[in-house]
């Protein structure tokens, strides 16, 4: 069902997205810092849960050029669409087990939809031609919570993934190891939140900063597609 129908713009660098922004101050922070996109939680159990209220807050302050990302698990079609209105989001996060037809619905929609894969769970990355998706989030299930729950892996794994798809990789991604994972998978973005953070739902200046700052000096050989 993929068919790559969104027409990425290519160009020579990658993109990041630091997730999780519960304060209005740290999105300007990131912003500031360089950042392409801003994630804003949108799962009750996440300790980066946010309201929606706060979410207007949070979108409301960051420049135009950062992109405002809505992250969900098993939402209805009904609340995306009602979030993505009210918060002026630029993108759609699935980080639950949506199907297909939910990701088709919301594209028809004219929403950017992200739909995330798991190396080594459910829904895994091998089911990626199912999803006429945007771009693909991929990382390594691990946890109570979905996601990557800060837990480093094996991003290689990502590689060939990354060669036939927009690839966003997520998951203990963080300044020390971030050149590591860029060179291992090839990714078009990367995506970090916990490892930048002074306490859950805080982001540190100086590790947004270092982190931004480290893979603005990855060298890399190939083009990538922009995603945000």
């Amino acid at each position: 069902m993929y068919t790559a129908e969104t027409k990425h713009v290519m160009h020579d660098r990658i993109q990041v997205k630091i997730c999780g922004i519960t304060e209005p101050e740290d999105a300007l922070v990131c912003a500031a810092w360089g950042a392409d996109a801003a994630g804003l939680v949108f799962y009750p159990k996440s300790p980066r849960f946010v309201t929606l209220n706060r979410a207007v807050q949070i979108a409301s302050v960051l420049p135009a050029h950062v992109a405002r990302v809505g992250v969900f698990v098993n939402e209805t079609y009904e609340t995306l669409m009602e979030t993505a209105y009210n918060c002026g989001l630029s993108a759609v996060q699935l980080h639950g087990g949506e199907p297909p037809e939910l990701v088709e619905k919301l594209r028809e929609r004219g929403l950017f939809v992200i739909k995330c894969l798991y190396v080594n769970g459910t829904p895994s990355i091998k089911t990626a031609p199912q999803y006429n998706a945007s771009a693909f989030l991929v990382e390594c299930s691990a946890g109570v919570l979905p996601g990557g729950n800060a837990k480093t892996w094996d991003w290689s794994a990502a590689r060939e993934f990354a060669e036939n798809y927009p690839t966003i990789i997520a998951g203990g991604l963080a300044p020390q190891n971030i050149e590591e994972a860029i060179y291992e998978a090839r990714p078009d973005a990367v995506d970090a939140s916990s490892a930048l953070e002074s306490s859950p739902g805080r982001k540190d200046t100086r590790k947004v900063r270092d982190f931004i700052y480290a893979v603005r000096l990855c060298n890399i050989s190939n083009l990538t597609r922009r995603i945000f």
